[in-house]
């Protein structure tokens, strides 16, 4: 299988994840302010909604495909991660937060140390094409 034809299949497995996950319980959620009208929530929270209804709605899953549906989407929620930290990294340094005040957030040692981080992240983001 060719790169760009794996993609589209991770791109349509994706998609059938997130459409299971808001049919089964995600359009119930409530409507986060920064989503526009119609935009469906993050992977994230698709996610973690399912595997908060394992926990207390049990009977209302269909095991194991929500539970797979959620798996698919991991890679996903990561990538939204990682776009919210370069985000929040990136107002924090524009604010006049030093390297090492972020450091220090992060519960890291140095300053270098949360320069490379920021760098791996923004690779990781470019290497998704996100």
């Amino acid at each position: 299988m060719s790169r760009s034809s794996a993609d589209q299949a991770d791109a349509e497995a994706e998609s059938r994840a997130r459409h299971r996950l808001t049919a089964r319980g995600g359009q119930d959620l409530p409507r986060l302010p920064w989503l526009a009208a119609g935009q469906p929530h993050d992977a994230v929270t698709l996610v973690r909604q399912a595997l908060w209804r394992v926990g207390t709605d049990r009977g209302a899953l269909e095991l194991p495909e929500d539970l797979l549906a959620a798996i698919t989407l991991l890679s996903a929620a990561r990538s939204e991660l990682d776009q919210l930290e370069a985000g929040v990294l990136f107002t924090a340094r524009a604010e006049g937060l030093t390297w090492a005040q972020i450091a220090e957030a992060l519960g890291l040692r140095s300053a270098q140390a949360a320069q490379q981080r920021h760098e791996r992240v923004l690779t990781r983001l470019g290497e998704d094409g996100s």
